[in-house]
This record gives structure tokens, sequence and C-alpha cells, in this order.
């Protein structure tokens, strides 16, 4: 009689595990960079170098009518050579 059980619940199980393996396979496909530095460079100008590097900016504290242009980065979250997911945030502090 435990073969009959052990077959259904196979049966059952077996779909779920080829989602989850489709699901990792789709995760694998992600494409990564490495980060770039932008400490010391303008907003602006750094804001560029991300979105081509396929990355989006996140200015932490940012106020209302900053002079992106006149205003350069200190420190950037994660660091520079790190490696991350593309379309992931860069988080920026002035």
């Amino acid at each position: 009689m435990a073969a009959p059980v052990g077959a259904q619940v196979f049966s059952e199980i077996l779909p779920y595990l080829e989602v989850n393996k489709g699901n990792q396979e789709e995760v694998e496909t992600v494409e990564q960079v490495e980060t770039p530095d932008i400490a010391g460079k303008s907003i602006t100008e750094a804001q560029k170098i991300l979105k081509e590097s396929g990355l989006e900016m996140v200015i932490e504290n940012e106020i209302e009518g900053l002079d992106k242009e006149n205003t350069f980065i200190k420190e950037q979250t994660p660091k520079a050579g790190i490696v991350v997911n593309k379309d992931s945030n860069i988080y920026i502090t002035y």
C-alpha cells in the first residue's frame, strides 16, 4: 500500500518541482553589472553613468530644488566594484 501513496505524492509534488526549476532558471538569467565609482561626480553625471550601466540612482535626503549639476556625491551604497543585478538601486549621499 505504501507504493501507491508514494506514487500519488510524487505525482502531486513533481509539477511544483518543475515550476521551481523554471523560476531558478529565470533568476540565473538576470544580468549582473559591476557598480561604477560615482563618488566625487556631480549628481547629473552620476545619473548618466548609472543609466548606461542599467542601474537606478536613489538620492537619500533629497531636498527640493537640488542643483544636480553642482552637487557632488560623497558616498554610494553599494560601493564601487560590487556586482549587483541590473536595474538595482544605487543609494547616494551628497
